[in-house]
């Protein structure tokens, strides 16, 4: 069953894993033939692995997601609380958020993938001797394609893993390309949550749909210089979006419905108009592979209100 995390836990997630972005290399230009021993550069640390993983740990959803989108699958053994895709993946009860040294070493891996560094998880299973690779929260898509890159060298998947990268690449642009041409950038509101947390054009959400060519009513929140403001419905019926795109729909029950259900948001153009787009949740919070359907889903919201 799917479980949603306090909005507020969330957002703080995202803030601790975007300050700590790796700075990895790796393109899918020219993929490698994995060799072991093999060093990998991550997260400012020298990462050893002495042969392919076979016992790997995953405690991000959007690490898990990419594992098993390079056929790394096999090789995971355990996936933390909240990877909840593909539905092959062997969820367990570990956290990402509140890591148990523990119960990750008693499943014996060689190999952990994490999004952040929290209680100081990576010192601990450094010196338990177990690898670790942190994956931080993407900022641009450049980020999600390094880090699929490097989970492919890390598994012996670097083939898969760019073939994936070029075909996320191929897609997006696809997609992109059908927009229409428009010389006024339509508004938009994303919603995280029914207590109106957004995000701003600096956050990894914020700057897919800014390949879509929309100007986010976030930007100007009183708040919105750490990336993810709480805006009030004032604001939101004040701004007056042409597009409302809501990735609360598993969470919290959000549709077109209860949107006009709201006080003063019946009168808002997006609502009026029925240009109001559900997202998945766990694929709109995610950096993985599934960013493509994301994308997608973005662009068939533009092209709808375009025609209307």
């Amino acid at each position: 069953m799917f479980k949603k995390l306090p909005v507020v836990v969330a957002v703080s997630a995202l803030l601790l894993t975007a300050c700590g972005q790796n700075s990895n290399t790796a393109t899918s230009a020219t993929p490698a033939v994995a060799s072991y021993p093999m060093t990998i550069q991550n997260n400012g640390a020298s990462i050893t692995l002495a042969a392919k993983p076979k016992s790997i740990i995953s405690l991000s959803p959007s690490a898990t997601e990419m594992l098993f989108a390079i056929n790394a699958g096999s090789q995971v053994i355990a996936v933390d609380d909240q990877s909840n895709f593909p539905a092959e993946a062997p969820i367990s009860s570990l956290s990402g958020f509140t890591p148990n040294l523990e119960a990750i070493v008693a499943k014996s891996p060689d190999l952990v993938v994490v999004s952040n560094d929290i209680g100081n998880i990576v010192a601990s299973l450094t010196a338990a001797k177990i690898p670790v690779l942190v994956e931080p929260a993407a900022v641009t898509l450049t980020d999600t394609y390094s880090q699929i890159m490097e989970l492919g060298k890390a598994t012996g998947h670097s083939p898969e893993a760019g073939k994936l990268a070029d075909s996320m690449k191929t897609e997006i642009a696809s997609a992109i390309s059908s927009l229409p041409k428009t010389k006024t950038a339509m508004t938009y509101y994303h919603e995280l949550d029914n207590t109106l947390y957004s995000v701003t054009s600096t956050t990894f959400i914020g700057s897919i749909y800014k390949l879509a060519g929309l100007t986010n009513i976030a930007d100007s929140a009183a708040d919105a210089s750490g990336g993810y403001p709480q805006l009030s419905p004032e604001f939101i019926i004040s701004a007056d979006p042409n597009l409302i795109f809501l990735a609360d729909i598993k969470c919290c029950s959000q549709n077109l419905a209860a949107l006009a259900a709201r006080p003063g948001f019946a009168g808002l153009s997006a609502v009026k108009n029925g240009n109001v787009v559900e997202l998945n949740d766990d694929i709109a919070s995610r950096w993985g592979p599934r960013t493509v359907d994301l994308v997608k889903a973005i662009v068939a919201g533009v092209n709808k209100a375009t025609v209307k």
